[in-house]
């Protein structure tokens, strides 16, 4: 396929990404990044980390978005005492036959919200990164297969420690993005006051696209041209995480680990999707700087001396990317 081609094909299959922003903005107040990096999941079929304090319309965002696209959604209220039953299912013997059958349990549907995430314990948090990973169930002899598409949207609050259980960094890199959710522009917050300081549930969202056009879109995504010259600009930028002293050397002290390779495939893959939503049919650099962020701030791992500085990744990233030289 020609790039003419690919490009047609994108203005004509892209229709749905404006429908599906329209439709959530008419229940959320501003978030559009947060909009934005929920389709990205969806186009590169990965899973997304949200990350925020009470009340930033998380929840309300992934539920917005399983309205809008004609799936199935469940959501998982984690808590110290779940089970990985609670959330995979089990098998339930039934005395009339003496035969033990499948009970699935929540995580088989379309789109998942883990809800708090830090809170169950570790085996839950095992369970459900193993099925986000195999993207199938084991239930006693037989694995049963997620349905398509297959999305985990969870969320953690980074302020309240008690009662929780961290993430290991390990199981952070499974994660296609980790998104931070910020509180919202005083005269965004005033449009949210005039629309939901009410007691009568707030406007549910219509269906406006399918499985179909979500699956026809991640073809094309697959498509689009990424150059030589912005290939060698990714590896290099995940190769300033690992080596940061090579560029600068006072970032030597602050990354005690860099990204993995799972951050060069998961940067080049969203920067298609971020080219397709805005309609092109090839990669900038632009593109990678604008995922760059939530593609690598979960995969850098900061030293004591940078967390005693108050250092962030989101600043080392920023640092690595103001040295390097954009093609």
């Amino acid at each position: 396929m020609t790039t003419e081609e690919l490009q047609e094909q994108i203005s004509q299959s892209s229709g749905w990404i404006r429908a599906v922003r329209e439709e959530m903005g008419r229940v959320l107040v501003g978030q559009t990044e947060l909009v934005d990096r929920l389709l990205v999941g969806l186009l590169c079929n990965g899973h997304i980390l949200l990350e925020g304090v009470p009340g930033l319309a998380k929840t309300l965002a992934v539920k917005a978005l399983s309205g809008t696209i004609d799936t199935s959604f469940s959501r998982v209220q984690f808590t110290p005492d779940l089970l990985p039953a609670d959330l995979l299912g089990t098998m339930v013997y039934h005395p009339q036959d003496a035969k033990f059958e499948p009970k699935l349990g929540p995580i088989f549907s379309n789109l998942i919200l883990a809800d708090e995430i830090n809170r169950a314990p570790a085996k839950v948090q095992s369970a459900l990164l193993e099925s986000m990973q195999e993207r199938q169930v084991t239930l006693g002899d037989k694995s049963y297969p997620l349905p398509d598409p297959f999305l985990v949207l969870a969320t953690q609050n980074p302020i309240d420690q008690e009662g929780t259980y961290q993430l290991p960094e390990a199981q952070l890199d499974r994660f296609l993005l980790k998104v931070t959710v910020n509180y919202p522009q005083p005269e965004e917050e005033l449009v949210i006051l005039d629309r939901m300081a009410t007691s009568t549930p707030p406007y549910q969202t219509q269906t406006v696209a399918s499985p179909d056009q979500v699956a026809a879109s991640r073809s094309l995504v697959n498509q689009i041209y990424i150059d030589p010259a912005v290939r060698q600009y990714i590896v290099d930028l995940v190769h300033a995480t690992r080596f940061p002293e090579k560029i600068e050397p006072g970032l030597r002290n602050l990354i005690r680990a860099g990204a993995s390779p799972r951050g060069t495939i998961n940067l080049a893959l969203t920067a298609r999707a971020h080219a397709f939503m805005a309609g092109r049919a090839f990669v900038t650099p632009q593109d990678i700087k604008d995922m760059s962020h939530d593609v690598l701030r979960h995969r850098i791992l900061l030293t004591y001396e940078a967390e005693a500085e108050e250092v962030t990744t989101d600043q080392v990233i920023e640092r690595i990317m103001s040295k390097l030289p954009v093609p």
